[in-house]
């Protein structure tokens, strides 16, 4: 792994793992948390924070089989995992939960579909019905999601955030839906934001923001940037 000056530095024995958007690629998920371990392993650090950027299901084969993989436990020993939510999974917990149409034609039409097809919930299956067949832990854990997570310099949420506004502040929305101004934009945010949701076919480093969604779900990579002292470098599968 190369690794490049880091738009921010973090103290002296502490390492940030952050995974991109997944989007129901299990295997590559899987080979992301090995590579992760074995990079541990060949150089070990005693402060790991591996943080999961959202985006777990729809588009991809397999997103029931991620969020399964999630739950059952640290999917890298030693590290603490952060779970954040993705504008996926909001639209997914908006539809089973309301069972209303326009939500959930708003869902299959980013992808629910695949989602919906890998819980076993046949096609034929009115909206209001989907929340039983899905497992009432896989809700419980995509509801509890958390929209952002600060480490030091750096803020750590799915989308991005709305220039100008105070972190603390930002909404909900912004967070998980955001594109412009955010991504042209070359304020100070307060903290460098690493953010997915807007897929690039590389990681996109600037002063105050990395983006690490490379379309793992079209073809791309998913990657998986790494943040130490004030260092930066990528694993990609």
């Amino acid at each position: 792994m190369d690794l490049i000056p880091a738009p921010a530095t973090l103290p002296l024995g502490q390492r940030i793992y952050a995974i991109g958007d997944i989007h129901g690629c299990l295997e590559r998920l899987v080979a992301m948390h090995e590579a992760i371990a074995a990079d541990l392993a060949d150089r070990p650090i005693d402060d790991v924070v591996l943080v999961h950027l959202g985006d777990y299901v729809d588009r991809g084969p397999e997103s029931a089989e991620v969020v399964e993989w999630l739950l059952a436990g640290p999917p890298v020993p030693g590290a603490t995992v952060v779970n954040l939510m993705g504008n996926h999974e909001h639209m997914m917990l908006t539809a089973v939960a309301s069972g209303d149409k326009a939500s959930a034609d708003h869902w299959l039409t980013n992808g629910g579909a695949d989602s919906l097809m890998s819980w076993g919930v046949p096609r034929t299956m009115k909206p209001e019905e989907w929340g039983r067949r899905v497992p009432i832990a896989h809700l419980v854990f995509l509801r509890d999601l958390a929209i952002s997570h600060r480490v030091g310099p750096y803020f750590f949420v799915h989308a991005g955030i709305r220039p100008g506004v105070a972190l603390e502040t930002q909404t909900r929305q912004d967070m998980l839906w955001i594109r412009e101004p955010f991504l042209s934009s070359k304020l100070d945010h307060g903290a460098v934001v690493v953010h997915g949701h807007t897929p690039k076919h590389e990681p996109t480093v600037r002063s105050n923001r990395i983006g690490i969604d490379t379309g793992a779900v079209l073809g791309g990579a998913l990657t998986c940037a790494v943040l130490e002292s004030d260092q930066l470098g990528f694993l990609q599968i």
